[in-house]
């Protein structure tokens, strides 16, 4: 069997209860680290944490052996107990669908464990969460290629007068351009995208576009480590927002949509000091 287990947010304490018992049971145990990363990233000692907590030596997943090599999982997984541990949630990435969508096509039984993601922690906030949009990912930037295909989401969520959640990209393991032309794979050094630069793309798309999906002034909400122990979260305009450290990865960006006097409540525990957030429509703000 091939059991999917959530880790959630923080650290190694957060796996559930359920989820320990699978890990405890398995023969095999896997830690996927590309599409997220616990608070301690992956680090020699960050891992001997989780297989002194767990009981169990841990294999690291990186994206080649996921989207390469993962068949010689699943082949493990028809003959005896393979834990596959991911961060937040299991579907929190389409990767993960893949994978058990090709687990059922060869005859493995697939078990998931669920557990918090970003998707349902950004709450914390105070933005609640049937009000917001479509969620989106901003990719890193290069010289040659500046991806704006978000920006008509982002429109369409603040037409509705809804929030939108940005995730922003992370770089585990990539290879350089340089090596795949010459057929021998070199890695560029992790990186991991920050508030600061996600705004600063956002701002120069909208430059581009020059359709007023939102300016410097528009409201978001920064939040960095969500659900570690040093967490930050930061209210203000994209303005402000460019000027606070937020600290370690992981990061994510809320551009919030209209809201609710109950909503702004909660935004001014987060604001930056003698801002208030105000309820008025937020699509030319």
């Amino acid at each position: 069997m091939l059991y999917l287990i959530g880790l959630g947010l923080g650290d190694e304490k957060d796996i559930t209860l359920r989820g320990l018992e699978a890990v405890n049971k398995c023969e095999k145990v896997y830690m996927e680290a590309y599409t997220s990363l616990l608070s301690f990233g992956l680090s020699t000692d960050g891992l001997s944490t989780l297989e002194k907590l767990y009981g169990k030596p841990i294999t690291v997943a990186d994206r080649e052996m996921v989207e390469e090599k993962v068949d010689s999982v699943l082949s493990e997984a028809t003959s005896f107990d393979v834990a596959f541990l991911v961060v937040g949630d299991p579907f929190g990435a389409t990767t993960h669908t893949d994978l058990v969508v090709r687990a059922k096509e060869l005859g493995v039984e697939v078990k998931v464990i669920h557990n918090a993601s970003v998707m349902n922690a950004v709450g914390i906030c105070g933005l609640q969460l049937y009000r917001y949009g479509e969620t989106i990912s901003i990719p890193f930037f290069t010289d040659t290629w500046k991806p704006d295909s978000f920006y008509e989401k982002i429109q369409r969520n603040r037409e509705l007068g809804l929030h939108t959640l940005c995730l922003l990209d992370i770089k585990v393991k990539e290879p350089t351009w340089e090596s795949l032309c010459r057929g021998k794979k070199l890695y560029e050094p992790p990186r991991f995208m920050t508030i600061n630069t996600a705004i600063e793309q956002l701002l120069e798309i909208e430059q581009n576009h020059g359709e007023s999906a939102y300016n410097e002034d528009t409201n978001c909400v920064g939040l960095a480590r969500l659900g570690s122990e040093d967490q930050k979260i930061v209210a203000g305009t994209m303005r402000q927002l460019l000027a606070v450290d937020f600290g370690a990865p992981l990061h994510c960006l809320v551009i919030v949509g209209t809201t609710h006097p109950i909503e702004e409540e909660m935004l001014n525990m987060y604001k930056l000091k003698g801002e208030i957030i105000d309820h008025k429509d937020h699509r030319t703000a």
